[in-house]
């Protein structure tokens, strides 16, 4: 931890601290000039705290997360605002060809693979590197075949809180045969601050970039259809509040129990780092704008959360946060016409993602 004042979020080096298979975890805070703090571990890449103010000048923790290493390690919800991988999001029945051989991954949501399986990147301990006191580098070596995927990956993820209030996650990997990668962060935000209970994120006004989104079946798996969100609930093209249309008489929201879809991102060209989503929480006033360089971003809506319970006693109830994870989408090893997520030997996988946060009156 490179910040030598006391952290503003209240939580404790010691407390993160652990062996866990040779490896140490520990926490890591990133402060800027503004005061804004970001907290977070390496065990999972984990974003603990991101403590910002309101339009009153009032700070609070709008990140879900947990308060000591045991719980994270614990969590009833194990991707809580964890980087995710290899593979973002759901693989149809854990299978997929590449160069003709059939791999198989781990089942673990319902028939399907989900975000790298059980023990992904979101409960690997990262090799850590602070540098300064606002950047934070993790580096893991994902072994071959570990989770069913083929090749060694080597990902570094750079994360860096800027005096703009901005947290910029970028990725980079490399691996030494031929594999699939789909990089994410599932940071569960709750932009009126987490608390007991932390309140709901329905009254939150949402706007995503995207004319059109990815239909799933009734195992949230893909279609394979593209589909256009106008006259639909998904039409956030302009500003509306997440609860507006979330129980919808909609063959879609009742699939995800409310919003868990992909959204196709308007983009001028491949790869651009661009505006994917803004959300605004009315009453506290705090703003969180989304750039990417993805051509998708998952937009999950907390949907089976049971008031579990999270940092400082806050409770974590169903629909109290808003997740919108970056990424290509779901299943695209065994959907050809989706944008392509090979990794070659020789090649570098990047991405890019920026959380700006903010206040308006």
């Amino acid at each position: 931890m490179e910040a030598k004042e006391k952290p503003v979020c209240g939580l404790r080096r010691e407390d993160f601290q652990k062996e866990i298979g040779g490896k140490s975890t520990d926490l890591f805070i990133l402060r800027n000039a503004e005061g804004v703090e970001v907290a977070i571990t390496n065990y999972g890449g984990s974003i603990v705290a991101i403590m910002v103010p309101d339009r009153n000048g009032n700070m609070a923790n709008v990140i879900q997360g947990h308060d000591c290493i045991d719980d994270c390690i614990a969590s009833p919800e194990p991707f809580l605002s964890t980087l995710v991988g290899r593979y973002g999001n759901r693989i149809c029945h854990g299978k997929f060809r590449l160069n003709g051989k059939e791999y198989n991954l781990s089942v673990n949501n319902g028939p399907n693979h989900l975000h790298g399986g059980p023990t992904g990147f979101h409960a690997r301990v990262w090799d850590a590197e602070q540098i300064g006191g606002q950047t934070l580098v993790l580096r893991y070596t994902s072994a071959y075949y570990e989770e069913g995927f083929p090749g060694e990956l080597q990902m570094t993820v750079r994360f860096t809180l800027t005096d703009d209030n901005e947290i910029v996650i970028d990725y980079r990997g490399t691996t030494n045969k031929k594999t699939v990668v789909n990089m994410t962060h599932h940071g569960f935000f709750s932009l009126q601050g987490i608390g007991n209970p932390t309140p709901t994120a329905m009254e939150t006004i949402c706007q995503i970039n995207a004319d059109f989104y990815v239909p799933i079946d009734e195992n949230s798996i893909p279609t394979g259809e593209i589909r256009k969100v106008e006259g639909t609930p998904f039409d956030f093209r302009t500003p509306h509040t997440v609860g507006e249309r979330i129980d919808a008489e909609h063959e879609q929201t009742k699939f995800g129990a409310g919003y868990d879809h992909c959204f196709v991102l308007n983009k001028k060209e491949v790869g651009e780092l661009s505006f994917a989503a803004k959300i605004v929480e009315p009453r506290s006033g705090r703003t969180m704008e989304v750039y990417t360089t993805e051509p998708g971003v998952q937009f999950y809506s907390d949907n089976w959360a049971d008031g579990y319970k999270g940092q400082h006693g806050a409770t974590f109830g169903r629909r109290s946060a808003l997740c919108f994870e970056a990424q290509h989408f779901p299943d695209s090893p065994n959907r050809p016409h989706f944008p392509c997520v090979v990794l070659e030997p020789g090649q570098v996988y990047t991405q890019k993602t920026v959380y700006k946060f903010g206040v308006e009156d």
